[in-house]
């Protein structure tokens, strides 16, 4: 199995500066037929099954998995299949709507804070506090709301704020790092011709009108002024210990493939061990074993 880590057609390298237009959408690596792939991602899904089990029994770290992209590109199925076959009691998945009013009187990292994983646990973002460098930055009028002392007003909103904002994000997740969290950012990469097909389908299929709405249209219209706010994300945010990896969505199987292949090997790397239990309690063991095989 090929490790899509640092494959360069994927993974925004650190420190360099990156276009989304650099990223190919169709790409599929070593793969040529679907069926393949899928093989790939059942044996994939079994393999995380272990990973998480082991994951949570060492207890050291954490997994966040963060989950960015424009509307229908894939977010909620890849979720769905690439975390179907793990346990849900060490899962949790948030979506992270448009912020309250209690969320407006903290800063915009608080909501986040409060979600992540514990030490042994998969935390799942879908749409994060990168909202707050993407659709916040297509849309500025939204920071007044955040009563800012520098954001009184639209003219107040610079370059610097928002290289300001990257480098916050970017403290935040290194404190992270640093205390046992494993981050892996995935920036669903879906074509604007490919997004146009997904929302014909559904308008025009019944069952699931209920996942478009109207003004999904009306953001598409702010299409290149997004791919200029994700560029530069990924440019001023993919770290070492937090990257970045520009999945292609175009082809569903290998976006969902290339996700879990991207977490087993990163789970792999830390050296995942179940706990030795010290020599009493291996001795209470035996002791057990002893009491039971006694019983009549």
């Amino acid at each position: 199995m090929k490790n899509l880590l640092h494959d360069r057609k994927i993974w925004a390298k650190p420190g360099k500066k990156h276009h989304v237009s650099d990223f190919d959408t169709e790409y599929t690596a070593d793969f040529i037929k679907k069926n393949d792939a899928l093989d790939k991602l059942d044996k994939n899904l079994e393999e995380m099954i272990q990973m998480q089990d082991k994951l949570y029994a060492d207890s050291r770290y954490s997994l966040l998995l963060v989950f960015q992209a424009m509307d229908a590109a894939g977010k909620d199925g890849t979720i769905k299949h690439v975390m179907s076959g793990v346990n849900p009691q060490g899962t949790q998945v948030f979506s992270f709507k448009t912020p309250t009013a209690t969320e407006l009187d903290h800063d915009y990292l608080w909501r986040i804070y409060k979600r992540l994983p514990e030490r042994g646990n998969i935390g799942i973002f879908n749409r994060s506090h990168y909202e707050e460098v993407l659709v916040v930055k297509v849309h500025p009028e939204f920071l007044l709301r955040q009563q800012l002392p520098d954001a009184k007003n639209l003219n107040s909103i610079n370059d610097n704020f928002w290289m300001q904002r990257y480098h916050q994000i970017n403290n935040f997740e290194k404190h992270l790092s640093e205390n046992g969290t494993v981050i892996l950012k995935f920036f669903l990469n879906v074509s604007k011709e490919e997004q146009k097909k997904r929302f014909l389908k559904r308008i025009d299929d019944p069952a699931r009108n209920w996942k478009f709405s109207a003004n999904d249209v009306k953001e598409r219209s702010f299409w290149n002024a997004y791919m200029q706010a994700y560029s530069e994300m990924l440019t001023h945010t993919s770290t070492d210990y937090a990257p970045w990896f520009v999945i292609p969505a175009d082809n569903k199987w290998f976006m969902r493939y290339a996700v879990s292949n991207i977490i087993i090997n990163r789970l792999k790397e830390l050296n995942l061990e179940y706990p030795t239990l010290p020599p009493a309690e291996m001795a209470g063991l035996e002791q057990a074993r002893q009491m039971l095989m006694e019983e009549k």
